[in-house]
């Protein structure tokens, strides 16, 4: 299994809105690389999800539901979604402060590649992200 995480503004799409809805498309993604790391997404897989720009916080896990196929939003074939489905909201959030000041995972994309919506995240950072949560 892989790791990831993913990012939206709450005013976009919030994790409120999947708990309701059950399972989304994550489309609207035209930023090469996020595209390829949701290539890369397999069934199963854990993803957690980023609130940006207001929280700055992760605030639940949810997992791959359906491996990419092609973003209906999107023109042309160059860009993809897959499907999340919500699997357990986080008892504590864990803010990008926190992930800045932890040694484990000071390291992560979301500290080095902030900009990116799509990103992975190691076995380690996902093991000391699911400690912070509790």
């Amino acid at each position: 299994m892989n790791y990831w995480l993913v990012k939206s503004e709450p005013t976009a799409y919030s994790w409120d809105e999947l708990l309701k809805d059950g399972s989304t498309s994550w489309t609207g993604v035209r930023n090469y690389a996020a595209r390829n790391h949701m290539r890369a997404m397999k069934k199963g897989d854990h993803v957690f999800f980023y609130h940006s720009n207001e929280g700055k916080e992760i605030v639940g896990l949810t997992k791959v539901a359906k491996e990419f196929y092609s973003d209906p939003t999107a023109p042309g074939e160059d860009w993809s979604v897959v499907e999340l489905a919500p699997v357990k909201t986080f008892k504590k959030t864990i803010t990008l402060t926190q992930i800045k000041e932890d040694k484990r995972l000071k390291g992560m994309w979301l500290v080095k590649q902030g900009r990116l919506s799509v990103m992975p995240v190691t076995a380690d950072e996902y093991e000391r992200i699911l400690e912070l949560s509790k």
